[in-house]
């Protein structure tokens, strides 16, 4: 349960401070901070891998299925800490590619 509950609180600071475009390195940054906790950080590192096949060890599909259950839980938390002009433009996209499209829109904050 305390886990929980530093993880409440570790969020608020995303929604306190939402995305709006001249913001993006302060958000970016405390979005790692949360996702570092949550153990989930991996998500915006690396792309959801292909679906295993069905004789594939189960250890390959529960790895699989914690991915993409992970990347949904961290594109929601993206889309919820965002203006809703952003949330527009990637509520299709995945955590992994919002990211990089981010970077890429805000690219010179980022330098």
């Amino acid at each position: 349960m305390a886990s929980n509950n530093s993880n409440t609180s570790l969020r608020s600071v995303l929604e306190k401070n939402k995305l709006s475009g001249t913001n993006f390195l302060d958000w970016a940054r405390n979005l790692r901070i949360v996702l570092k906790q949550e153990k989930k950080l991996y998500v915006l590192e690396n792309p959801i891998p292909n679906k295993p096949a069905n004789n594939a060890p189960r250890v390959d599909k529960d790895a699989y299925s914690k991915h993409k259950d992970d990347s949904n839980d961290v594109t929601s938390l993206m889309l919820a800490t965002m203006e809703s002009e952003l949330q527009k433009k990637f509520e299709e996209v995945e955590a992994y590619e919002m990211i990089k499209q981010l970077k890429e829109m805000f690219q010179e904050q980022a330098r």
